[in-house]
């Protein structure tokens, strides 16, 4: 969370709906009235993507969630009934370093129900294209999340899934791009590229074939709609101008 803690979050329980899960491979704030993140944080620079483990596929509840709340589990989302995705915030191949940072990524807690165009197509589109400026000499700051409720797949909208989870209407995602060095937070100024996408979750709306550059927005858009306070720890003058401008490379 280099660049900020967007919503306030913190680990105190009483603080259910914005409860800070620090992890090696991320960092979120978990809801647990939506029984989903607010929001998931993670770097990503080559040593994350050296591909020594393959894709764990071993989706399973998080454990380090409070003992009395409700553990969402691998098959809560039942696909067969409502045709969501279980989508990954920070995703499987952004953990490849070791079995144990990929496996991380399959915690139920960094799930959301995302409709399977939206999730296979042009996220999974900006999720490789991520990657490939990491393998160009770049690192990247990443932060997603859902927002709103109800989403639509093949098999209908829902709004809520039998085990309480929230459906999300939208997917949106932010990215900071700078040259692999150190100092990073000092590194970034008004003519940092900044990648910000808002997406519906939506089969109909949001089509597999469609390009994740067709969804572009500037941050301000989504501060102005989830109101959080991204990139809060980089000086605010450069944050006025990287903020409002969207991303036309």
């Amino acid at each position: 969370m280099m660049l900020g803690n967007p919503s306030n979050a913190t680990d105190a329980i009483v603080n259910a709906d914005n409860y800070l899960m620090v992890k090696s491979q991320y960092s979120l704030s978990y809801n647990n009235s939506k029984l989903t993140t607010n929001w998931t944080s993670w770097h990503l620079y080559p040593n994350d993507i050296t591909n020594a483990a393959d894709r764990q596929d071993d989706f399973r509840a998080d454990d380090m969630l409070p003992a009395g709340w409700y553990h969402v589990t691998e098959s809560d989302f039942d696909y067969a009934t409502y045709g969501f995705d279980r989508g990954h915030m920070c995703p499987s191949a952004d953990r490849t370093s070791s079995i144990l940072n990929n496996s991380a990524t399959f915690l139920m807690t960094n799930m959301i129900p995302q409709a399977p165009n939206n999730n296979q197509g042009p996220w999974a589109k900006l999720e490789d294209y991520g990657r490939s400026l990491v393998n160009s000499g770049y690192e990247l700051y990443i932060i997603g999340g859902p927002y709103g409720q109800g989403g639509k797949s093949a098999k209908g909208t829902f709004s809520i899934l039998a085990s309480g989870v929230v459906v999300p209407s939208y997917t949106w995602k932010i990215i900071v791009v700078i040259p692999n060095g150190n100092n990073d937070l000092s590194r970034i100024s008004n003519t940092t590229r900044v990648i910000a996408v808002w997406m519906p979750n939506n089969n109909d709306t949001c089509p597999m074939s469609s390009l994740w550059t067709s969804y572009r927005v500037s941050v301000d858009y989504i501060e102005s709609q989830t109101g959080y306070d991204f990139l809060s720890n980089v000086s605010s003058t450069i944050q006025d101008v990287i903020e409002a401008s969207v991303d036309n490379q």
